[in-house]
């Protein structure tokens, strides 16, 4: 008796399932479509990549020098979390500490800023590496204990919206940073 009903059970089970499946395919409506529209500053098909999705080493390129902005500077604090795991997952750590307070290299906590402060350096520094910059006409404006230069993250970093969220993160670290004109 148990077998047989048992038996019922996982009929009826199927046969309810088996018309389930059939109503979500026999529906007369066609698949939604989404038109995905690129968000506000993103490239558009077959023109120039400006925006949060460019390249950092392309927005680098395309910007004049002094022109690069960071577009989270009012909001910090709301960004800096998330610029802290981009900060991590660059491998920023294993020069600055996970924290930004130093290791082999300059503490981002201090009020040192070896090449100046300002989001365009910043930004430059860390795409292009302290080597490039320099060959593109950036000096040393402070000394800082450094073991090597800075090794350029352009590449290893993908978009310019991920570079700008990792300086929020040091600005985060390092209030006083935040406002400092170039000192070039």
């Amino acid at each position: 008796m148990r077998k047989i009903i048992t038996g019922v059970l996982t009929l009826v089970f199927i046969a309810g399932m088996g018309a389930f499946a059939w109503k979500a395919c026999a529906t007369d409506e066609p698949p939604k479509q989404t038109e995905e529209k690129p968000a506000a500053g993103a490239a558009q098909p077959g023109g120039p990549m400006l925006g949060p999705v460019t390249p950092p080493l392309e927005l680098v390129a395309s910007t004049p020098k002094g022109e690069l902005k960071n577009p989270y500077n009012a909001d910090i604090a709301a960004i800096a979390e998330e610029g802290h795991h981009r900060y991590l997952s660059a491998g920023c750590n294993g020069c600055h500490g996970g924290g930004g307070g130093g290791g082999m290299c300059p503490p981002l906590t201090n009020d040192t800023w070896v090449y100046g402060p300002d989001d365009d350096t910043l930004f430059r520094l860390i795409a292009l590496g302290s080597d490039e910059l320099k060959k593109q006409g950036y000096h040393r404006v402070k000394n800082e204990v450094v073991v090597g230069p800075m090794p350029p993250f352009g590449g290893i970093i993908k978009t310019s919206d991920d570079l700008w969220r990792i300086i929020a993160f040091i600005r985060s670290v390092n209030p006083s940073s935040v406002g400092k004109p170039p000192l070039q």
